[in-house]
């Protein structure tokens, strides 16, 4: 698959800089890419956010930016002359934008300045007494100050290009520390934790909104790997319409990780700007989630015992009612227009099932301009057998939905 480099384009950031959101690491970061990018994360931090409302282990922000003046050259010289070494091309060419910066979330405070760069077994040696990682011994510490976590670069562990690993390590994460090609991927990954936590209004949400519409029409036209590389990233954006309309896709193709995609979505309150549709939860997203369920071994929680305990009161409202239906005697599921329905069932008794299927796609109708996809199909007993990954994928392939238009009345 050719990545499409329009699933990472930021307004006045590098398209070598952020091709990274399609999946392919950024070649060289400059301080031209640096500059716009640096500029934009201040900018919606602040707007997120009020001044001088600091977290109860952070100083409070005052100042109109994030970030700090430049350093010079000499300084930065100065930093990798005391350190013995030449600094990574994205860490080097940062500081020469912004010699610091300040609140990257997930309980980093702030970045070091250059002349404040050291080894973590000199600055901070008690996560190496914790850890016994080689890794961490050797490594850059780049944070200053933080709530149990840190920020490094591994000199031992270069790519092509020059550039250090760097990591992200929480003591409280259980995870371990979490790995990125380079101190500007990690920094991009921070970004984007920024906004699914915060979910600002702002040029990029409104850039991401718009691309997963695009996204959405691709998938209908029968585009599959394109649309669901965007709707993957602006999904780390905190995007929930992407992971909705990602979730189908995967279901589709009988991914057995599917229903994490839905986990945020149904979890927390909706936005006032976009929430699921109770008409498609009831009709195609928890139907497939209790089918799930109905198959999940004993001892094992299904993401529709999940949303049960932790969804979101209105979601936990609507798996009530959908379960008391299904408990119903004579209960079926019903799969979309009578037209596409009758179709389908007629389909199943065929010598072979499968050609029938995918001509019922002709007929079939999206419930409302959040729909991509017959899932339903995978919730009724009979039919899912019948779904195999292979089909799952000819169905998507398959432009379908009249244009997209959704079922009147």
């Amino acid at each position: 698959m050719v990545p499409d480099r329009r699933a990472g384009e930021l307004s006045g950031i590098s398209a070598e800089m952020v091709a990274r959101s399609s999946g392919v690491r950024e070649r060289h970061v400059d301080r031209a890419g640096w500059k716009p990018f640096l500029r934009r994360w201040s900018e919606e931090w602040l707007s997120a956010r009020e001044p001088g409302t600091p977290r109860p282990f952070e100083e409070p922000i005052t100042a109109p930016r994030l970030g700090f003046p430049p350093a010079t050259e000499d300084e930065v010289a100065a930093a990798e002359a005391r350190l013995g070494c030449a600094l990574p091309p994205s860490l080097r060419e940062f500081l020469l934008v912004s010699n610091g910066w300040q609140d990257l979330g997930d309980f980093v405070c702030s970045l070091r300045a250059a002349d404040e760069l050291g080894w973590v077994r000199d600055l901070e040696p008690h996560w190496i007494d914790a850890y016994e990682d080689e890794a961490i011994e050797r490594s850059l510490l780049v944070s200053l100050e933080a709530d149990s976590a840190i920020v490094f670069l591994d000199p031992m562990d270069v790519d092509e290009r020059g550039e250090w690993a760097a990591y992200w390590l929480a003591s409280w994460s259980g995870s371990g520390p979490e790995r990125h090609g380079s101190f500007f991927e990690l920094m991009y990954d921070l970004y984007a934790r920024f906004h699914a936590l915060h979910r600002p209004s702002s040029p990029t949400s409104r850039e991401w909104d718009a691309k997963i519409e695009r996204a959405r029409q691709a998938a209908l036209a029968g585009e599959i790997d394109g649309p669901l590389a965007t709707l993957a990233e602006a999904g780390r954006f905190g995007r929930d319409r992407a992971w909705v309309l990602r979730f189908q896709m995967l279901v589709m193709l009988r991914r057995p990780d599917a229903p994490m995609e839905i986990r945020l979505p149904l979890s927390r309150p909706a936005e006032p700007a976009w929430s699921v549709d109770d008409a498609l939860l009831m009709a195609e997203i928890l139907p497939v989630l209790h089918a799930a369920h109905e198959r999940t071994p004993a001892g094992t929680l299904s993401m529709l015992s999940f949303l049960t305990d932790y969804g979101s009161d209105h979601v936990r409202r609507l798996i009530m009612d959908y379960q008391a239906r299904a408990a119903e005697p004579g209960f079926r599921v019903r799969l979309g227009p009578p037209d596409f329905e009758s179709a389908v069932r007629a389909a199943v008794t065929a010598p072979d099932p499968s050609p029938a299927l995918h001509e019922a796609l002709g007929s079939w109708r999206p419930l409302n301009d959040d729909h991509i996809a017959p899932i339903s199909l995978l919730a009724d007993p009979r039919i899912a057998p019948l779904i195999t990954p292979d089909l799952g994928r000819r169905i998507l392939a398959t432009p379908r939905g009249r244009d997209g238009r959704p079922i009147a009345g």
